[in-house]
């Protein structure tokens, strides 16, 4: 090999690292997300989120929990902006008996959906159900095998359009078409009443995508 030759291999080899580096800081796989991906709980505390209710919500150890009130009092906890189509997922855990969910599109008590947390008996419903208020369940989940009680779980929810779906750990339980709610915050419900008093909802990661 001429001294040449190798003076330009090297200029290439060196361009080429450089090019990758700038790639890197851009590209999804540098920060572990897809692009235009965003974390709506920063792990520290509720910067970006409003209380509505009485219910307790702490960050403790990198975690969003959410638990009763003084009397059983219920409440829910809300972003401060409002979201369209997007792909939400978030990791939970729960302490049963559990009542909660994920708001989404939340406009109103009247006018909103939930991804359910909760095990229903009439109708049948276990956490990946959908509800819309004043419509009840949209789309009810009653495999309760999918739901890890006593470890992590993943929703993911996906609203496009009319066009509403939900996973719960990979399996698809809701796939509908509704018009109730084009738009909203998302947030986290606490249920009231004593039947609940022991509950506890636990947030470890919430990451949205736009559509």
């Amino acid at each position: 090999m001429s001294r040449h030759t190798f003076i330009v291999g090297c200029l290439l080899v060196a361009m080429a690292l450089s090019g990758c580096q700038q790639a890197c800081k851009k590209c999804p796989c540098s920060s572990g997300m897809p692009a235009g991906t965003v974390k709506l709980f920063n792990g520290k505390d509720l910067t970006g989120w409003e209380t509505s209710g009485n219910a307790k919500w702490v960050v403790e150890g990198g975690l969003l929990i959410g638990t009763q009130g003084a009397d059983n009092a219920p409440g829910d906890l809300f972003t401060s902006a409002s979201y369209d189509d997007f792909l939400l997922t978030v990791t939970w855990r729960a302490e049963w008996p559990c009542n909660s969910g994920v708001w989404f599109r939340y406009q109103s008590p009247q006018k909103a959906y939930q991804a359910d947390i909760l095990e229903y008996k009439k109708p049948v419903a276990f956490s990946g159900t959908l509800y819309c208020p004043g419509k009840m369940f949209l789309a009810a989940n009653e495999d309760k095998t999918l739901v890890n009680r006593e470890g992590w779980n993943t929703l993911k929810i996906r609203a496009e359009g009319e066009h509403l779906q939900i996973w719960l750990n990979g399996h698809l339980t809701a796939d509908v078409s509704d018009a109730s709610s084009d738009s909203g915050k998302i947030g986290f419900q606490v249920h009231p009443g004593a039947d609940f008093g022991p509950m506890k909802i636990v947030i470890k990661e919430m990451r949205l995508k736009a559509l």
